[in-house]
């Protein structure tokens, strides 16, 4: 079974599961050639600008399917210094392999781009598109050379891959997302109805229109969604200040606060994807960085449950003060570590929770703050995570107040198996809604 009719298909339903990034500060950029159609798609529905990422790998003389390092535009050059001493280059080797790299990429990017300047993807978001991965080195020189050129945040983002992608790609980009992971797969190509090759000129068009459609649609946006609240805060937790995300819509049932998992933050695609569900359905949310940057360097905060915990007890009373925010009931989304803190903070007599989610995560960390937790609790957990599965259930017992467990199949820690996000995203929801809701409706009739 073909699961794209061609590359547009293929991009139209990537963007879908890329929804969540729609209104951050986000570049596309797609590796030529195959991978631009499908970035196209992406970035007119994310309403983000398009370029194209123009790398070349740089092949070991004598293997030259391995890579030592890769290049980009601007000079820019990363090495895996690992990899040349392994194969004893020396200076005048990679320079000689180099050269020749530098000119061909010169010339497919003076055919690429027409004159037109790099988008810089430093300090946003930058999705790096293409149709497909079947070795990989393409791909991961393109998150290399983003990361080079200042990216924030690096998201590889194709339709179809290897079973094993999120490994491979295990620290080059910060995120994967692949739609379809098929048990045999041999080629990219598999996937698609109509596979033939993308030429230099459909590059060219596409970053052409790229450049007019794009900026139309935005302003045509922007005129007819003025009511969303979508902004950055600085909030005040003991004696620092953290940042965080704040989002209202219209008319909400409710807040969300997320407690994000060791070594996160407010930045976690897999978090925010979350957040923008929970959006749709009326939902505010505020996703916060649970640790100041100096506070991260010292690895012992990130399991330092209780001061966590104070600080979204913190930051729940901060949102008590705000007009805004004011007079909505609150719930927590905990995911690994997060979601330890979050349950201890639902304990604190300080505050009021009225509902409680966890992600993959560690509700024993708690410890004994678990037999104070009255807030309903849904524990979200995936089938493959079997050791966090058996502390979640142990979680349950000692939780006195409405605690359901939810195992979604197949699913592992992070949930980066194709449609797994998706159903936590769902659940959470639905129970946010049956939860804070109600508490509304109950507020109201008093």
């Amino acid at each position: 079974m073909r699961l794209f009719d061609d590359r547009r298909d293929a991009g139209r339903q990537l963007a879908q599961r890329l929804s969540y990034l729609r209104g951050q500060d986000v570049v596309v950029l797609g590796l030529p050639r195959g991978g631009m159609p499908v970035a196209y798609e992406v970035a007119q529905a994310l309403q983000a600008p398009l370029d194209v990422l123009v790398v070349r790998k740089l092949g070991v003389p004598f293997q030259p399917e391995l890579a030592f390092g890769a290049i980009g535009e601007d000079g820019v050059r990363v090495l895996n210094e690992g990899v040349v001493r392994e194969a004893h280059l020396d200076g005048d080797d990679m320079e000689v392999v180099e050269r020749e790299q530098r000119t061909e990429l010169r010339r497919r990017a003076e055919r690429f781009r027409g004159g037109r300047d790099r988008i810089s993807p430093a300090g946003r978001i930058a999705v790096i598109v293409d149709d497909g991965i079947a070795t990989g080195a393409t791909a991961k020189a393109g998150c290399q050379v983003a990361r080079a050129h200042g990216a924030n945040t690096v998201i590889l983002a194709v339709p179809i891959g290897p079973d094993d992608i999120v490994a491979r790609f295990a620290g080059y980009a910060d995120d994967v997302v692949c739609l379809h992971t098929p048990a045999f797969f041999f080629a990219v190509g598999q996937g698609y109805r109509n596979f033939t090759q993308t030429s230099d000129d459909e590059v060219v068009a596409l970053l052409d229109q790229a450049g007019t459609d794009f900026a139309q649609d935005a302003a045509i946006d922007a005129a007819a969604d003025p009511a969303l609240r979508d902004e950055e805060v600085r909030v005040r937790a003991g004696p620092v200040s953290v940042a965080g995300h704040l989002t209202i819509p219209e008319n909400p049932r409710g807040i969300v606060v997320f407690a994000h998992g060791s070594g996160s933050s407010r930045h976690s695609p897999r978090n925010r994807y979350v957040a923008q569900v929970l959006n749709g359905a009326g939902l505010a949310t505020l996703l916060f960085d649970l640790l100041t940057p100096e506070e991260e360097r010292n690895r012992a905060n990130v399991f330092d449950i209780e001061l966590l915990a104070s600080r979204l007890v913190d930051v729940t009373a901060w949102l008590g003060a705000q007009p805004d925010t004011v007079s909505l009931p609150v719930g927590y989304f905990g995911a690994s570590t997060g979601a330890g803190a979050a349950l201890v903070a639902a304990a604190d007599p300080r505050v009021t929770v009225r509902a409680v989610v966890s992600r993959g995560g560690r509700p024993d960390l708690a410890g004994r703050s678990l037999v104070n937790v009255k807030a309903p609790t849904l524990l979200i957990v995936g089938g493959r995570d079997e050791l966090v599965l058996e502390l979640n259930r142990r979680a349950q017992a000692m939780i006195p107040g409405r605690c359901e467990l939810t195992v979604v199949p197949g699913a592992t820690h992070l949930f980066e198996e194709p449609g797994t996000l998706e159903q936590v995203a769902t659940l959470a929801r639905d129970w946010f809604i049956d939860h804070l809701s109600r508490t509304v409706s109950s507020d109201r009739s008093r």
